[in-house]
């Protein structure tokens, strides 16, 4: 088995059960950029370390940096932001599945950016597994018992953030194989690690600015969250380290379709975050 395939399954573990504690988060506490800030701030402290003590134990010194990489971080980052934005404010719809669902076409979508930024292809098979599931997420969102006319089960506000969600994840991770890849040539762990704690701090800045100009008690609130917001920051950085070490060891495209696993995760529910869940968001089936 290639190492790239238990990593993206350990990555789409750890991002559900994320998912899970941001929307507990922001169905009690925080609004959709506190909860989203916080995954970054708890989780970017923790990938440095990991990058500073990894580079004293194997003797590594820094990769060389070029100018591209930089380009790279900013816009996988903003990207990052901008994904995690929609699906925190898909818990708040009440046709949060169907969002989630379209938010899994980032699949085709990696694969189309992929191509046009990196020029990576794909083989037939893989171009027919990527198309294939796509229909299926399609179908999948037109939930039994549903009445009316089909796109307009299918196509709603929720499946707009979802697809919105999609293609910034896509044009976040193809960013990120880039800017690994604008790396050079070393340690695999060392550049998708170093490539994350760039790119953690910078998202962790924006929001930082964006709280104080926009919704200043946030930040307090977020601070205040610190036992839920650090465990999803600990469950963010797991996952970041091992999305970004898989990008660097397999196309986008294939680290995204295989990423689709997340979806049979997503059947499992904590007791604990259930039950901790405000009154009001269990009824609206937060």
């Amino acid at each position: 088995m290639e190492l790239w395939i238990p990593v993206t399954i350990a990555a789409a573990f750890s991002q559900n059960l994320r998912f899970m504690l941001q929307k507990h988060l922001k169905s009690t506490r925080l609004s959709v950029a506190g909860a989203t800030f916080a995954r970054f701030l708890y989780s970017a402290p923790l990938v440095a370390l990991i990058v500073v003590v990894y580079m004293r134990v194997r003797g590594f010194d820094l990769p060389p940096v070029q100018p591209v990489f930089w380009a790279y971080v900013v816009v996988g980052g903003l990207g990052q932001i901008i994904g995690t934005m929609c699906v925190v404010a898909l818990f708040s719809q009440r046709n949060f599945a169907v969002g989630l669902t379209f938010k899994n076409t980032e699949v085709i979508l990696s694969a189309l950016v992929g191509f046009i930024v990196l020029g990576e292809g794909l083989s037939p098979w893989g171009v027919l597994a990527i198309v294939i599931g796509f229909v299926g997420l399609i179908l999948l969102s037109d939930a039994p018992g549903n009445s009316g006319p089909l796109l307009r089960r299918i196509f709603n506000p929720a499946a707009g953030l979802g697809l919105l969600s999609g293609l910034s994840f896509a044009v976040s991770a193809v960013a990120y194989r880039g800017g690994v890849m604008a790396l050079g040539d070393g340690d695999t762990f060392l550049r998708a690690n170093l490539t994350l704690a760039v790119v953690t701090a910078f998202q962790s800045v924006v929001l930082a600015v964006w709280l104080l100009a926009r919704e200043r008690g946030q930040i307090t609130r977020v601070l205040a969250s610190w036992r839920v917001a650090g465990l999803m920051g600990v469950m963010s950085m797991i996952g970041s380290l091992c999305w970004f070490t898989a990008f660097a060891l397999q196309t986008v495209a294939y680290v995204k379709g295989l990423g689709q696993v997340e979806l049979l995760f997503g059947r499992w529910r904590p007791i604990s975050i259930t039950r901790n869940a405000a009154p009001g968001a269990r009824r609206r089936g937060l």
